[in-house]
C-alpha cells in the first residue's frame, strides 16, 4: 500500500519531466519557425510559362506565313506570332476571320463615330456652276441691205436701252434715192396712161410694182412706203429703228461712216428673259430631266434665288473638263441678271422608293473594291465588302453587303486601317486558310498588351531617320536611306516612301537628314505622315 508521502513525490516527478520535454521541443522547433518566416518574402517568383510559337508572319504585312524561321526576299527576318496573338477563340465560336479588334481607349483617342444603315429616300441636289446669257432668239441685228451713209446718230452708246420703234440711226444712199424716184416715175406714168391700156399700161404697171418691191427688200417700214405712196417725193435719207425693246449691245455706227451692204451696224438685245449655261459633272448628267425646276443663285445678290427650268441638255460634252452644258432658261423683267454673270444651278432629284443607304464616309473605295466596317459588338469591327447603287446628299445606296440596322463606321475608319494594317486583313477575306498575323497584332494592340515581335508589325506609326536620296514631287514620293528601324526588324536600307500629301515635300533637298514617321497604308505600301529636318550629327 503506497503512502500518500509517495503519491506526492511521483506526481512531481511527473511535473519535471513534461516540463523539460516542453523545454526541448520549443528549442527543436524554434529556429525551424524563424527560418520559415525568414524565407517567405524572398520565396523565388514561378518560372513563366514559355509561350508557343504558332508561325512566322511576313515583316512587310503580306499575307504569308511560314512554320519555320526565315527571310523575305529584302533579308529580313519573318515575324513570330505566339499562341494567344492569333487565338479566334477570344469573339466567341461565331467570331469571324476577318475581325478587327481596337480597345476602348484606342477607339476614343481616334474619334471612331458609327452609324445605322437604314432605308431612306436618295435625295440628291445637283448643283453646278454657270453663266448668264443673253437668250439667242432675242439677239437682233440692223445691216442695211444697200451701200450708204450713215446720215445722223439717234442712239450713239452701247449699252443703251431703246424701245421698240425707237430711231436708231438715218442713212442717205443713192441707190436709195433712186429706188423712190424710179417708183415715183412708174406711178406717175401708170396715172398719165390710165385712160390708153393696152401694153403702154402693163409695163408702167410692172415697172411700179418691181421698184415697190425693191424698196421693201431694202426694209422700208410700210409706213415709209405708204408716204411714199401718198405724195410721190423721194426722201433723201432713210430712218432705221428698233425692231425689239431691249439693250444695245453692239454699236459699230459712226457719224458720218460708209457702210456696205450687210454691214452690222447695231445689235439689240431683249434681256427680259435670259439662258444660265451649266456645266452639270459626268456622272450627275443621268439625273438631270428636260423640263425640270432648277434654282438659280448668284453672287452679286447674295441670299436671293431665280426659279427656272431646264430647257435642253447639250448633246456634247466638254473632255476637258468632263461636263455637259444644260440651258436653263428664266425670267429676267428687273433685268438683275447681267450676260457674263456667274451663276451656280442647283437641282434637287431624288427616288421614288426608299432604299438602304450608309453615310458616304463610311466607305473606303480601294480602287478594286468598296469596304466599309461593320461594328459586330464593342471594340469589333469587320470589314464587308459591299455593292453600291445610287449616290445621294452624302448617302450611297447599298445593293449588297450590309443589311439595314447594322452599325457602319463613319468616321476614323482610314485611321482604323492604319491602326490595324485593314489592308492585310481584307486580303484574307478572299478564302485564305491561314491566320492573318495583322489580326492578331491589332488585337494585342487594342487590349494593351506588351509590344511583342507580333505586335509591334501593326503600330499606328513608325519612325526612321535618315538621309533624302531623291524627291519626286509630280508621283508624290521621296526616297530615303534610312538607318535599322527596331520596331519592325528592318536593316539600314534605301526605300522609296510614298508621301501623304504635297505639302510634306516642300522645302525639302535631296542630301538632307532627316526624320520621318510613315504608315503601311497597304501591305507593301509605306506612306510617310511627317517629316522633320535633322542636323548633321543626327540630334
Amino acid at each position: 500500500m503506497k503512502t500518500p508521502a509517495t503519491t506526492t513525490l511521483a506526481i512531481a516527478a511527473l511535473a519535471v519531466v513534461a516540463a523539460g520535454s516542453y523545454w526541448l521541443g520549443s528549442r527543436g522547433h524554434a529556429p525551424d519557425a524563424a527560418q520559415a518566416a525568414g524565407a517567405a518574402p524572398a520565396a523565388p517568383t514561378p518560372t513563366p510559362k514559355a509561350r508557343k510559337i504558332l508561325y512566322y508572319r511576313n515583316p512587310m504585312g503580306l499575307a504569308d506565313t511560314s512554320p519555320v524561321p526565315k527571310k523575305d526576299p529584302m533579308g529580313m527576318d519573318y515575324v513570330a506570332v505566339y499562341e494567344g496573338e492569333d487565338d479566334a477563340s477570344e469573339s466567341g465560336p461565331s467570331a469571324s476571320p476577318s475581325e478587327v479588334r481596337i480597345s476602348t481607349q484606342k477607339i476614343q483617342k481616334l474619334g471612331v463615330r458609327t452609324a445605322a444603315a437604314s432605308m431612306q429616300l436618295l435625295g440628291k441636289t445637283v448643283r453646278a456652276a454657270g453663266r448668264v446669257e443673253p437668250d439667242e432668239r432675242r439677239i437682233y441685228a440692223i445691216a442695211p441691205k444697200f451701200e450708204g451713209y450713215v446720215e445722223r446718230l439717234h442712239v450713239n452708246a452701247t449699252g443703251q436701252f431703246v424701245a421698240r420703234g425707237q430711231p436708231l440711226f438715218e442713212a442717205y444712199s443713192p441707190e436709195l434715192v433712186a429706188a423712190q424716184r424710179e417708183y415715183a416715175i412708174a406711178m406717175q406714168g401708170q396715172l398719165a396712161m390710165k385712160d390708153a391700156g393696152g401694153q403702154a399700161l402693163d409695163g408702167m404697171r410692172q415697172l411700179a410694182e418691181s421698184s415697190l418691191t425693191r424698196l421693201r427688200n431694202w426694209d422700208l417700214s410700210p409706213g415709209q412706203i405708204a408716204a411714199l405712196i401718198k405724195t410721190g417725193q423721194a426722201q433723201r435719207t432713210l430712218t432705221f429703228a428698233s425692231p425689239v425693246s431691249g439693250v444695245v449691245t453692239e454699236k459699230k455706227a459712226l457719224q458720218g461712216m460708209r457702210f456696205m451692204p450687210g454691214d452690222m451696224l447695231y445689235q439689240v438685245t431683249d434681256l427680259s428673259s435670259v439662258w444660265v449655261i451649266a456645266d452639270v459633272s459626268e456622272q450627275d448628267i443621268g439625273l438631270v430631266k428636260t423640263g425640270a425646276k432648277a434654282r438659280i443663285t448668284t453672287t452679286a445678290y447674295a441670299g436671293e434665288t431665280f426659279d427656272g427650268r431646264i430647257t435642253y441638255v447639250y448633246p456634247t460634252m466638254t473632255a476637258a473638263t468632263r461636263t455637259v452644258p444644260v440651258r436653263v432658261e428664266l425670267a429676267n423683267p428687273s433685268q438683275k441678271l447681267k450676260p457674263a454673270m456667274f451663276a451656280q444651278l442647283e437641282l434637287a432629284v431624288g427616288g421614288k422608293a426608299p432604299v438602304l443607304t450608309v453615310p458616304d464616309s463610311a466607305v473606303i473605295d480601294t480602287g478594286t473594291r468598296r469596304i466599309v466596317l461593320v461594328q459586330r459588338k464593342e471594340g469589333v469591327f469587320e470589314p464587308r465588302e459591299v455593292e453600291l447603287g445610287g449616290r445621294g446628299e452624302n448617302l450611297i445606296e447599298v445593293v449588297k453587303g450590309v443589311t439595314a440596322g447594322e452599325q457602319v463606321v463613319v468616321a476614323a475608319n482610314f485611321l482604323i486601317d492604319a491602326e490595324s494594317n485593314l489592308k492585310a486583313v481584307i486580303g484574307g477575306m478572299g478564302g485564305h486558310a491561314d491566320h492573318d498575323s495583322t489580326t492578331a497584332a491589332a488585337s494585342a494592340a487594342a487590349s494593351g498588351a506588351a509590344a511583342t515581335p507580333a505586335s509591334t508589325g501593326a503600330a499606328t506609326g513608325h519612325r526612321g531617320e535618315g538621309r533624302i536620296e531623291s524627291i519626286d514631287p509630280k508621283a508624290g514620293t521621296i526616297t530615303v536611306e534610312h538607318q535599322p528601324i527596331a520596331d519592325l526588324k528592318w536593316p539600314a536600307m534605301t526605300m522609296e516612301f510614298k508621301a501623304a500629301n504635297a505639302a510634306l515635300l516642300k522645302g525639302l533637298q535631296p542630301g538632307q537628314q532627316v526624320g520621318f514617321e510613315f504608315v503601311e497604308r497597304q501591305p507593301g505600301e509605306y506612306v510617310v505622315t511627317s517629316v522633320a529636318p535633322r542636323s548633321h550629327t543626327g540630334h
